[in-house]
């Protein structure tokens, strides 16, 4: 089971989650992280250091969240590994905790 980045990270995009993976699983695309679910090593630790509260084990996403386990397993295999972390996106904070943000995805 993998864990999955779910829509709070829209136009976020804290990378706090990126330093504690052991196996490099994050992926990074213009305003948003996803995990590779052929990657991640369920190890749990990048849960808990999640600003925005994004990321789910696999069989925990909220109802309403299912579809991003299917697009963090495709956004992977297109996006760029990302190792290191980062600054957030510049207007963040604004944005977490907004709902409906998926329209505002960009892939």
């Amino acid at each position: 089971m993998a864990f999955v980045i779910t829509e709070n990270c829209i136009k976020c995009k804290f990378t706090d989650c990126v330093d504690v993976c052991p196996v490099d699983c994050f992926h990074e695309g213009p305003n948003f992280l996803v995990i590779d679910p052929d990657e991640c090593i369920d190890c749990t630790l990048c849960e808990p250091e999640c600003p925005a509260n994004a990321i789910y084990a696999e069989d925990e996403v909220p109802e309403d969240q299912q579809q991003f386990i299917a697009l963090n397993a495709e956004l992977a295999k297109v996006w760029p590994s990302i190792t290191e972390v980062k600054d957030a996106m510049p207007d963040a904070d604004d944005w977490n905790g907004k709902p409906g943000k998926l329209e505002l995805l960009e892939k």
